[in-house]
């Protein structure tokens, strides 16, 4: 069994999303002893995000050589994550969604022919044996009974993407109200550590 580990946190050791990301991977590296991990930072080693020449090349035209390599990356992001049986991710909340560095990669796996396709009954998710994890850190409050749910474009926009390439076996580990006060981060990221020690083994 493969596991596929990314984080997109630009704090570093100071991030919350890290930390709950490492702890659910420990967790499943401990339930399962055969597991293999490989690991991805998106902000170490950040993908380019897409442009017209990318485009163009993946309805056929010949690579630009500006591009030739980040298309190469691009293809092993996507093998990566084709080959992973569960993938965990940890994704704080950046001004009310994703960081751009998760965007970059969601873009390389988000591939018409490789995780969904269009037929007469519309999308098809192709991605739905995969199991996928993501911890979630989040300063403030935004659940359904809050004045800030609306702006809340993080855990909705990761459940409509893997969702729309047909993950359905899909968990959110949240930290939330992290940036509130010191009570509430430590409150949260307990919470969270301890949700991701009681995940289930597969």
């Amino acid at each position: 069994m493969k596991l596929l580990h990314i984080d997109s946190s630009v704090l570093g050791p100071h991030s919350v999303s890290r930390q709950v990301s490492a702890a659910a991977v420990e967790r499943l590296r401990q339930a399962n002893p055969g597991l293999v991990v490989s690991y991805r930072d998106l902000t170490q080693t950040p993908l380019a995000h897409l442009s017209g020449l990318h485009l163009a090349a993946s309805q056929g035209a010949a690579p630009d050589p500006s591009v030739r390599d980040d298309i190469a990356t691009g293809q092993a992001v996507l093998d990566e994550f084709l080959a992973a049986d569960i993938v965990v991710i940890g994704a704080p909340m950046y001004n009310f969604t994703i960081p751009s560095q998760l965007k970059a990669w969601i873009d390389r796996v988000v591939v018409a022919g490789k995780t969904f396709k269009y037929g007469a009954g519309g999308v098809e998710g192709l991605a739905g044996n995969k199991r996928v994890i993501i911890a979630i850190s989040r300063g403030g409050y935004y659940g359904a009974d809050t004045p800030m749910a609306a702006l809340e474009h993080l855990e909705t926009y990761l459940r409509g993407v893997f969702g729309f390439i047909g993950v359905r076996n899909l968990e959110f580990i949240p930290a939330d109200g992290i940036q509130v006060g010191p009570e509430h981060r430590e409150k949260a990221v307990a919470g969270a550590l301890q949700a991701a020690g009681r995940l289930n083994a597969a």
